[in-house]
């Protein structure tokens, strides 16, 4: 109850968690102080707050239950097939127009699994908003967590073809300084576009445009309207290179990302969390082109 109390801030939200009332939660702590011979909270009407013994108490204590709780679920996880919820975050181009079907597959093997799914394309903090797995579409920066690549993904140079026809196809990426480019925010850095050239080196040039968007379909819309050249990930792009209303530029140029699931470091790994890893692995193993798909 005083871990409890620690993580929620208050009585009445541990107690909450626990199923009883905020009367017994405040007993129980008053119980283990007195056990213990030291006050471990100061307590007003408005807030509870730990003293320096109470601080240093819950840090080593806060140990003890994590390595309770794994040695708790790696006992359950012999025996018992995955189950429970799984909180997952995903970037919403990426999780609307892919993920989603692959995680509809899942829970259809897993009927003892529940999913809440975030699509969003704000990098969230895994571990402090409680997430079990994110997928992300570029190299991962945050060290803390566990990567597993699933897949690589092809990003296009794109523009329709009555922008080409207006305004020329570029012949290198040096050339898209002379074009209109609609910039796709979510991009680390806005106005650079890494290509590589045959003999493997990437090649960074500056661009600039008029139309800066936070989202890749924002940036496929523009590019059918004839409003410039955008760059796409594959699977944003591949139904309209299919149909025509975008063509495909600089081709001998490659370029692309990884595609990965990232969750946190835990020496026993939920079954459940396991199992979904493996699944996408499985799912997206080897290169997937959506582009020539």
């Amino acid at each position: 109850m005083f871990a409890a109390v620690m993580d929620a801030g208050s009585f009445t939200k541990a107690a909450a968690k626990l199923g009883t009332t905020s009367g017994q939660a405040s007993k129980l702590v008053s119980r283990l102080e007195a056990e213990l011979g030291v006050h471990l909270l100061n307590r007003t009407t408005r807030a509870v707050a730990p003293t320096e013994a109470g601080r240093a108490y819950y840090e080593r204590l806060r140990q003890l239950l994590d390595e309770y709780d794994d040695l708790d679920l790696s006992v359950r996880n012999i025996s018992q097939t995955p189950r429970g919820r799984l909180r997952i975050t995903a970037p919403l181009t990426f999780g609307t127009l892919e993920l989603a079907g692959a995680l509809s597959e899942f829970a259809a093997l897993y009927p003892a699994i529940s999913l809440n799914v975030s699509f969003e394309d704000r990098l969230v903090n895994v571990v402090e908003e409680g997430y079990d797995v994110a997928v992300r579409v570029g190299k991962p920066v945050d060290s803390t967590l566990i990567a597993r690549r699933l897949c690589d993904v092809r990003v296009v140079a794109v523009a329709s073809g009555s922008y080409l026809e207006q305004h020329g196809t570029p012949s290198s990426p040096e050339d898209l300084a002379a074009h209109q480019c609609i910039l796709d925010t979510n991009f680390r850095d806005l106005n650079r576009w890494p290509f590589q050239g045959a003999d493997g080196k990437t090649i960074t040039v500056a661009v600039n445009g008029r139309l800066c968007f936070s989202n890749a379909e924002a940036c496929l819309r523009a590019a059918e309207a004839g409003l410039g050249i955008a760059y796409l990930p594959g699977f944003v792009a591949s139904d309209a290179l299919r149909n025509g209303t975008l063509r495909p530029v600089l081709t001998e140029y490659g370029a692309g990302y990884g595609i990965f699931a990232l969750y946190p470091h835990s020496r026993h790994l939920a079954a459940n969390v396991r199992a979904l890893v493996d699944f996408l692995a499985e799912r997206y193993r080897g290169a997937v082109d959506w582009v020539a798909e």
